[in-house]
């Protein structure tokens, strides 16, 4: 029960620090998207299809808050936890490189698509070096923060709060 708690309330908590916290310290220009970083390990720590679940509803969550092209984030990161549990089974967890890698290949992904989304809705979006280079921070500021998270999250995932006691 403790699990699932967290597990809702992570996304709350992350949208907050976000656009709080985080919103005054932006590595050029770019803010991390906690969001993403947990759905990647929820994906990663899961399955493809409880990571495509979780990532849709986290996303909504930040559709919902920021007001702004509803389903987009939805799209972007069940698309994301699902590539990310796909791959899942063919990698060792304890592994500090696997969790910092997922995420930036995550985040990366994530641009992509989220790029792809809107040419979908024929929104005027220009790629620039302007938007390529706010990716490439958003890439290296959410792998400095995933190590720390990553810690946190295989240890309680393996043996504390996020721990599976079978009770699915």
């Amino acid at each position: 029960m403790v699990r699932y708690l967290i597990l809702a309330l992570l996304p709350f908590l992350a949208l907050f620090l976000q656009s709080t916290f985080f919103a005054a310290f932006k590595l050029g220009g770019a803010v991390p998207d906690l969001v993403l970083i947990f759905v990647a390990f929820y994906a990663l720590m899961n399955s493809a299809g409880k990571g495509a679940v979780y990532g849709f509803f986290c996303g909504l969550l930040e559709d919902l808050y920021t007001g702004r092209f509803v389903g987009m984030n939805a799209i972007s990161k069940a698309l994301v936890a699902y590539l990310v549990g796909r791959y899942q089974v063919n990698v060792f967890k304890e592994n500090i490189f696997v969790g910092v890698g997922t995420v930036a290949v995550a985040t990366l992904l994530n641009s992509v698509i989220l790029f792809a989304v809107s040419l979908g809705m024929s929104e005027v979006f220009h790629v620039d070096s302007g938007v390529l280079t706010t990716v490439i921070y958003q890439i290296l500021y959410n792998s400095i923060l995933s190590v720390p998270l990553y810690l946190w999250y295989y240890n309680s995932a393996k043996s504390g709060w996020l721990r599976y006691n079978g009770e699915r």
